[in-house]
């Protein structure tokens, strides 16, 4: 152990922060079909944030490339990249196919980088998952994207939402019908602003630690980016 680097918490950094701008949540859904369940349900959800005082901004999946299969100045990345440095919290809502998280989510995911730089854009950040199935009751794709959020280092409120029978949950309109179901989602909404507002502002001493504070900022861009470069060989 470096002493120099050994930190004991200061629970007065850690005093919810007074923010001049509103909540900022991004959307994200996995699926581009026209009556498209896991938009409908991350819809209900932007409402329900907007009600609780967010800023809500959705990204429309179609028209992303396929991970590598484009270079990253392609302009859906880049919307998407800027959305994700932009907000303080994510929503994501996936259908499940075949027992996991759709691609169309997964590839959103992973055009977000891991790093930029020496930067997590994602580092910190709050995170609700919530999926639809077409069948009984699953949680293969909110599991899924927990695992993703943890290794983004976001921080995944506890609740979640797993819809089944989804073409049974939505009207003509495509909103959800009520139901304990709903209910769930107003939790879960609840619940995303909750944390969102309690640690927005503070969220980079959040996860602050000590093996990264040893390194100075040169050391671990080059980490990094030697990081990058033997991934990119191993494609």
């Amino acid at each position: 152990m470096v002493r120099e680097h050994f930190q004991v918490p200061d629970l007065s950094r850690l005093q919810p922060r007074q923010m001049q701008h509103a909540p900022r949540l991004l959307v994200l859904y996995g699926s581009t079909r026209q009556r498209s369940f896991s938009r409908f349900l991350a819809e209900e959800a932007g409402r329900l944030l907007v009600a609780y005082g967010a800023e809500v901004r959705f990204f429309n999946p179609s028209g992303l490339p396929l991970p590598d299969d484009a270079p990253d100045t392609h302009p859906k990345v880049q919307e998407l990249r800027q959305l994700a440095d932009w907000c303080e919290g994510m929503v994501w809502s996936s259908p499940e196919r075949h027992g996991a998280m759709s691609g169309i989510m997964k590839a959103q995911i992973d055009w977000i980088p891991l790093n930029s730089g020496a930067v997590r854009p994602t580092q910190g950040k709050t995170l609700a998952v919530m999926q639809v199935s077409g069948g009984s009751q699953s949680f293969n794709a909110v599991n899924q994207m927990r695992v993703l959020g943890r290794w983004m280092r976001m921080l995944t409120i506890p609740n979640q939402s797993s819809v089944p029978k989804a073409f049974q949950e939505f009207d003509e309109h495509g909103r959800m019908k009520p139901s304990a179901l709903y209910e769930r989602v107003v939790d879960v909404t609840e619940e995303l602003m909750k944390f969102t507002l309690l640690t927005r502002g503070v969220s980079s001493y959040l996860v602050d630690r000590y093996s990264e504070r040893k390194e100075s900022a040169a050391e671990l861009a080059k980490r990094v980016q030697l990081n990058q470069a033997v991934t990119g060989l191993g494609r």
